[in-house]
Order: structure tokens, then C-alpha cells, then sequence
């Protein structure tokens, strides 16, 4: 399979059923793209959403974005007829909404096999509800072709009888969940979307809140949250400076014989410097 990107910090939903946005999506500075079948598209354009969508990911001219596709949901009247058109138009990765248990991703991915899907197409899990976020590492770890989760929080919202709030108390818990779910399997993770596409400030906040949780990168609702997203999770020249900094004491240490150093008062050792590395990493 393809290995995905070192960085994976924009993902922007573009709705399956508008030629124009799929033509424009070629253009934006985004990391990934989710070209949509599901939540962005009405029951009665659907067949003609899988048509415009498997068209331009068969035609490409995205560059290096990376091109998925999200489905409809498992039970739905369309969700065999997507795996299969979208297994012939070979995708960078299949986008699967409330996916709630590693039974099922296995079954969605012999589905995929038996429709000739290509060997470097991904599938990436979308946990949208209390059962996905309780069996979130059992689903990661349930397929090598999952690579990875997206943590739906405004179904999940719904489902917990939640509220939309600053911040977003209600959700750290099932956020945290998660997390721990994908990395124990060692794969990447997305916070969901903010739905104010007027409130910049707040969709900033919450990409901070994201990145400093450890999530890999967010998904986007709008070509205006971008930049923002970008920014915030990409590593600092500040943060860059000091990643430099940690290797080079530490790889001058250890030419010296020793394993600790001291940099700027604080003790270096080698999980620093893994960390040094990977925020180097991010920042190419």
C-alpha cells in the first residue's frame, strides 16, 4: 500500500455532487481531500454524486493531495454500490462513515477485495458514536488497509446528548478514547470539523486544542479554514529552531559517550529527541 504523507494537517470535505467544487479542489492548498457521497449530498443525488466523484478521481490533477472518497454508511441502500464503483476508480483511500466495530471494517474491506480495489488504496474509519469510540483501538487494529481515523464529533455529539460548546468539554473524554485507540495501533487520527465558518478566532482555538492533544491534522468544511490549519499544524520556526537544537546536543553527546544532555537547563534523552525528529519531520 501507499504510504501516507509525513504531515496530514488539512483534510477538506468537498461535496461529491458539484463538478465546479471538485475542478476547484485542484487548486487549494490542502494536505487531503474527502470527495463526499454522504452527509454533503442529497438522497436523490447520490448515483450522480458517485459518478462525478469516481470521474475525477479516474481523470486526476490533484498534485499531491491526497484523494479519498467517503462512502455512504454501511446499511444504507448505496453503500455496496460506492464500494464498488469507488474500488474500480481507485482512490488514494475509502472514506467509511460510523464505522462501529473492527467486524465491520473487515467485512467492508473483503467487500473492497472482491470488487479488485487496488492494493495501495487505504481505508480510513470514521467514530461517530459511543460504541466506535469504546471499540476505537479494536477498529484500527482490525485491517493493515486502515490507515486512518477520523473522529466524527458532530454525530457523536448528537449520540452522547452533548452540546456544542467552547472548548469542547463534553467531547475530551471520547477525544482522549480515540487517540489512544489509534496510536496503540500506529495509525494517524483526525479531529473533526468546527461548523462556524464566520467564528476564525474559535475555529483556531480549536485546531490548537486539536494539536496540542496530538491529533495529526483536522478535517475542513470550507476552502477558508485552510490556511489556518495549516499554520497551526505545522511546526513553528521557533518550535523548528529548538527541534535542531535537541538532535545536534544529543548526537554530540553521544559522540562524546554520554546518554543525557543538558540544553538550556532542561535534561535531553532519547524520547526528546524522537520527538525532536518527528517535528522536524512534519516541518519538511
Amino acid at each position: 500500500m501507499t504510504a501516507l504523507p509525513s504531515r496530514l494537517r488539512s483534510v477538506l470535505f468537498m461535496p461529491g455532487d458539484n463538478a465546479r467544487a471538485l475542478e476547484k479542489a485542484k487548486d487549494l492548498p490542502v494536505d487531503a481531500l474527502i470527495l463526499d457521497f454522504e452527509d454533503a449530498v442529497a438522497p436523490g443525488s447520490k448515483q450522480e454524486a458517485r459518478e462525478h466523484v469516481c470521474r475525477a478521481v479516474v481523470s486526476g490533477g490533484y498534485g499531491e493531495r491526497l484523494v479519498t472518497v467517503r462512502v455512504n454508511s454501511h446499511g444504507t441502500a448505496w453503500h455496496d454500490d460506492d464500494l464498488r464503483a469507488v474500488a474500480a476508480a481507485g482512490p488514494d483511500a475509502i472514506v467509511v462513515p460510523k464505522v462501529g466495530s473492527a467486524a465491520e471494517v473487515r467485512q467492508i474491506e473483503a467487500t473492497l477485495g472482491a470488487a479488485g480495489v487496488p492494493e495501495r488504496t487505504q481505508l480510513w474509519a470514521m467514530l461517530e458514536s459511543p460504541a466506535a469510540v469504546l471499540a476505537a483501538h479494536e477498529i484500527a487494529a482490525a485491517s493493515e488497509r486502515l490507515a486512518v481515523l477520523v473522529v466524527g464529533t458532530n454525530d457523536l455529539v448528537k449520540e452522547l446528548n452533548a452540546q456544542h460548546v467552547p472548548g469542547r468539554e463534553p467531547l475530551l473524554t471520547s477525544l482522549s478514547l480515540c487517540l489512544l485507540g489509534a496510536r496503540a495501533a500506529g495509525k494517524m487520527i483526525l479531529d473533526g470539523v468546527y461548523n462556524d465558518l464566520r467564528d476564525l478566532a474559535g475555529f483556531e482555538d480549536e485546531c490548537l486544542q486539536g494539536r496540542r492533544f496530538g491529533f495529526d491534522g483536522k478535517t475542513l468544511i470550507h476552502p477558508g479554514q485552510v490556511d489556518i490549519c495549516n499554520r497551526v499544524f505545522s511546526p513553528s520556526e521557533a518550535e523548528l529552531d529548538h527541534a535542531r537544537r535537541v538532535v545536534d546536543a544529543f548526537e554530540e553527546a553521544a559522540r562524546a559517550g554520554a546518554g543525557v544532555v543538558n540544553l538550556d537547563g532542561r535534561m535531553i534523552e532519547q524520547l526528546h529527541v524522537e520527538s525532536a525528529r518527528r517535528i522536524l519531520a512534519a516541518g519538511n
